[in-house]
């Protein structure tokens, strides 16, 4: 089993930063990647972004040119930054952990709630 725990959510103004960090603890297997996906109220879950334990990543589209995924593959965690930020992208993140990279994330975290003033 695997356990995801979420950090750095919160308030912030239209044009402020926000950085979350998503640990996980257990047993993990090498070839994984982990990301984040967000949902805002009434509207599907969406995947914002993803990084395979070798670095390579992917973006949504709305996000690309602000937001930044990296991660610490000894600590096992995985950190966006999020920069310029919009009321848009209020949400709560959701970090995930899967296994192969076109496959649906096996493990989720409980959610950090991300809110942009304007």
């Amino acid at each position: 089993q695997v356990q995801l725990v979420e950090s750095g959510g919160g308030l912030v103004q239209a044009g402020g930063s926000l950085r979350l960090s998503c640990a996980a603890s257990g047993t993990l297997f090498s070839d994984n990647a982990m990301g984040w996906y967000r949902q805002a109220p009434g509207r599907q879950r969406e995947l914002v972004a993803q990084i395979t334990n070798g670095g390579t990543t992917d973006y949504a589209d709305s996000v690309k040119g602000r937001f930044t995924i990296s991660r610490d593959n000894v600590k096992n965690t995985v950190y966006l930054q999020m920069n310029s930020l919009k009321p848009e992208d209020s949400a709560v993140y959701y970090c995930h952990l899967k296994y192969g990279w076109s496959e649906k994330p096996k493990y989720w975290g409980q959610g950090t709630q991300v809110t942009v003033s304007s």
